[in-house]
């Protein structure tokens, strides 16, 4: 399982059981469902589940929902409603607690550049506390954010960045939005994680970058994060899956091609696909082409969802009124 590349608890979970035809001991899931929301929490209870799904133990919280269009408003405001409940009961802090939200990933890249474009969207109210304290009353959270880039921009490790910010700061908790690797295709852009085990930037690509958790800053850290790609070698293999499949029906199950096939497990075909494709392109990540108005679309969404959550006290009317 840690030859295949995912973010998400669910699909780490889902291919588990498949694999081994039973439940994973120390595993809890639940689903529920918010009209055609659909909520599915994982929650891994033990270290040694954990190690056997590649997850750090904590409640992952996963959001299917339907295809977003930019113009679907109704649909984008439900989405935020789930995001805001979900963060409520991970939060779990006064509202006199400060909040530090950081949008990780690179501004340069669509498909990584959702954690940014959240931040360029949420209620930054710290230090209005300080130098227009007559304006903000004590219902309003302080509330501050930064977007500081990749390894590859900066020279320096993000979770450096934001563990040097915490100790200056002193936030009681902290949320990162991130964007995410999947192993299905048809959660691209679909779902939304939240989770309270802190985030590991790059690991869904396969690129691991320094934890960013309550272990490493020492406050709480919740995780948000969308699949926006997947790799071309789970496509590949997602493809002789259904040809064998169709296979099944057309041929005779004696012929020596069949057998080969089908005897094949997961991990020896997706090893076998990575031998092909890493010559000519290298790990390639794929992203669907209207990327760039989806990764907008749902920045407003967890931007509304988490501007709702971190103050309670105001509605989404009041916030847009700050906003703008």
């Amino acid at each position: 399982m840690n030859n295949v590349w995912t973010d998400l608890a669910i699909e780490a979970r889902d291919m588990y059981t498949k694999e081994n035809k039973r439940e994973l001991d120390g595993v809890i899931v639940d689903e529920e469902f918010e009209d055609d929301i659909k909520i599915t929490t994982v929650t891994i209870e033990s270290d040694e589940a954990g190690e056997e799904l590649g997850k750090p133990k904590g409640n992952y919280i996963t959001i299917d929902f339907p295809e977003i269009t930019h113009y679907d408003g109704e649909t984008m405001d439900k989405v935020s409603k789930v995001v805001d409940n979900v963060l409520v009961r991970l939060i779990d802090a006064p509202e006199e607690k400060t909040a530090l939200v950081v949008g990780l990933g690179n501004w340069n890249v669509t498909p990584d550049a959702l954690g940014p474009r959240v931040t360029e969207k949420i209620m930054v109210t710290r230090h209005l506390k300080q130098v227009m304290p007559d304006a903000i009353d004590d219902s309003v959270r302080p509330v501050c954010c930064i977007s500081p880039g990749v390894l590859g921009i900066t020279g320096i490790e993000t979770g450096e960045v934001i563990k040097g910010l915490v100790e200056r700061v002193k936030p009681d908790f902290v949320i990162c939005i991130d964007a995410l690797g999947s192993r299905k295709l048809e959660r691209v852009n679909r779902t939304i994680q939240i989770s309270d085990s802190g985030i590991s930037p790059g690991a869904g690509v396969g690129n691991h970058r320094m934890k960013i958790n309550e272990e490493s800053l020492g406050v709480k850290v919740i995780a948000i994060g969308v699949p926006t790609v997947v790799h071309a070698a789970t496509i590949a293999n997602d493809t002789i899956d259904l040809v064998i499949d169709e296979l099944s029906r057309q041929a005779k199950s004696g012929t020596e091609f069949y057998k080969m096939l089908s005897s094949m497990d997961r991990m020896e075909k997706n090893n076998l696909i990575r031998e092909i494709l890493n010559p000519s392109f290298g790990d390639l990540m794929v992203t669907p082409k209207e990327v760039d108005t989806v990764v907008e679309s749902l920045s407003k969404v967890i931007a509304n969802g988490i501007n709702m959550a971190i103050q309670p006290n105001l509605d989404m009317e009041d916030i847009n009124k700050f906003m703008n």
